[in-house]
């Protein structure tokens, strides 16, 4: 499959790096006693000056983002729904349904090395009203338009219907060379009081497959 081969060609050090990153993202909507706002920067790259990266964000403002020292650069590739099995440790952005449950707006999986690390569902901010959710599968099962989990964390669970064409993806290397101009990023960063904007990781959209988180 072409999760399994993606998933080979990526370092185990690279995964746990990405893996970390991404889990704790739910809870850096929270400002921090010294007044850092956690924030994600989403939207496509409009240069790279040496550790000074401005990204045209999809609100259509310009972000300034400081990459720090041993800064990171990852990306994702492409997985299949036919991929996520009971016992994966995943990452879930879904939405409220009317008729009650959850509807996938993305999924990322884990590597083995990283199940359970921040579980949990959070508030997200993909989209109004959006959460988080890294939990453990309990069963997936097939439906008419896709594929519904049963996922299980901290004593709780929680069903999400992911339908066909619901963005999939898993961990990939990349390198500063894919930051050109007009690639797709997603920058977890922080927000200090005067307004300047820092990160250490970024993740870039290569080969046709961009980060939906």
């Amino acid at each position: 499959m072409q999760f399994k081969r993606a998933f080979k060609r990526t370092s185990l050090a690279v995964a746990i790096a990405l893996g970390a990153m991404v889990v704790s993202l739910p809870v850096q909507a929270q400002t921090a006693a010294d007044g850092v706002q956690r924030i994600r920067v989403r939207g496509t790259v409009g240069s790279l000056d040496g550790t000074t990266l401005t990204v045209k964000t999809r609100e259509g403002e310009t972000a300034t983002v400081a990459l720090k020292e041993g800064w990171q650069v990852s990306s994702v590739a492409k997985a299949s729904v036919d991929d996520i099995k009971p016992g994966d440790f995943v990452g879930i952005a879904s939405l409220p349904k009317a008729d009650g449950g959850d509807g996938a707006l993305e999924v990322v999986l884990f590597p083995a090395a990283m199940k359970g690390t921040g579980e949990g569902s959070y508030a997200w901010d993909l989209k109004p009203n959006s959460s988080m959710t890294n939990a453990t599968v309990a069963d997936a099962v097939k439906s008419v338009d896709g594929r519904t989990v049963t996922v299980k964390y901290q004593g709780k669970e929680k069903k999400i219907s992911i339908t066909d064409g619901t963005p999939i993806v898993t961990f990939a290397p990349a390198t500063t060379a894919d930051l050109t101009p007009g690639a797709v990023v997603f920058v977890p960063s922080e927000k200090a009081k005067d307004g300047t904007i820092s990160s250490s990781r970024v993740v870039v959209g290569t080969n046709g497959v961009v980060p939906p988180m």
